[in-house]
């Protein structure tokens, strides 16, 4: 990306653009140390009351242990509704600390227990490593919902970028195998299609945070050998009817952009309620700029969403 990008950003963008590169996924193994260090320099979330937070070991595909943490408001009086919410990091990269800040905001404003896994990575556990252990997060969830305070009737999935992936691809997997009903699914700026032939995609090849060459990359380490299907990559899905309520939110200046607005109107058109915001100016993960107006719109966005679609 040059020092002076041809995209028309958000004035109170602009000034980063040109120092926020996308990780190099050509190098897993520094791109995740990468990640931990941009993470790990973020100010913390000040909740307005206490989260708890604690890490279980519950049971994961094919007999192992699976860990998620979990984000529990201290005060409630009555059944929560629950989130299983992946972390982002283009299936590659990201752990349990990658998606602090925003798990300890919904336990916090939205008042859901948090449910997040630690899912395997691409290259090293390719499709469908990461969304069976999703699966069995959400299924524990499920199982255990008198345990954590949860109702059973109100859980929901959502994701941001290759979370928000995980998360439709988990919806999906839900309904077809008739597993824990999902009541709400939540995607900002969702990574969907492996095939990269939308307009964004095929134009915006060098945007800050997220780019084609690493978006190529992702998809190959995350199918490894494998033929995608519509539930590694939900795009390709052909029946998207029965899904729960969706809130799909997408960026204007991100590869990903067009796959999001289109899997929106694929949903509406196979009759599920959706919500689809285009923040204007924006590019890829700039929500975590938290100064400027258009990432505080996202995450009051996202409150005022995950509120409406867990029935708080």
């Amino acid at each position: 990306m040059s020092d002076a990008p041809p995209y028309d950003f958000d004035p109170e963008l602009a000034p980063f653009a040109p120092r926020m590169r996308p990780l190099d996924y050509g190098d897993p193994v520094t791109a995740r140390a990468r990640l931990r260090e941009v993470m790990a320099a973020q100010p913390p979330y000040q909740p307005s009351s206490e989260v708890l937070v604690e890490e279980r070991a519950v049971p994961g595909p094919g007999g192992d242990k699976l860990t998620v943490r979990l984000y529990r408001p201290s005060e409630r009086s009555e059944p929560a509704p629950a989130l299983v919410f992946p972390h982002w990091g283009g299936f590659v990269t990201g752990d349990l600390d990658t998606s602090v800040t925003q798990c300890t905001r919904i336990a916090d404003l939205v008042g859901a227990v948090v449910v997040s896994p630690e899912y395997r990575l691409a290259p090293e556990h390719p499709y469908p490593a990461g969304l069976d252990d999703c699966y069995a997060a959400l299924e524990w969830t499920a199982a255990h919902a008198g345990e954590l305070g949860v109702d059973p009737n109100r859980i929901g999935v959502g994701g941001l970028s290759a979370g928000g992936g995980l998360a439709a691809g988990l919806a999906l997997l839900s309904r077809d195998r008739g597993g824990p009903p999902t009541c709400y699914l939540y995607l900002l700026f969702p990574q969907l299609d492996d095939r990269l032939d939308s307009l964004s995609a095929r134009s915006f090849v060098d945007t800050p945070m997220l780019d084609r060459a690493n978006l190529l990359l992702s998809w190959r380490h995350y199918l490894g050998d494998g033929r995608p299907d519509g539930y590694a990559a939900p795009a390709r899905a052909a029946d998207l009817s029965g899904l729960p309520p969706t809130f799909v939110g997408v960026c204007e200046y991100d590869p990903l952009r067009d796959e999001g607005i289109t899997f929106a109107h694929r949903l509406i058109q196979q009759g599920v309620k959706t919500e689809v915001t285009h923040y204007v100016g924006a590019f890829h993960a700039s929500i975590g700029l938290a100064h400027a107006a258009v990432s505080q719109r996202m995450v009051a966005d996202q409150m005022a969403a995950l509120r409406r679609g867990l029935g708080v």
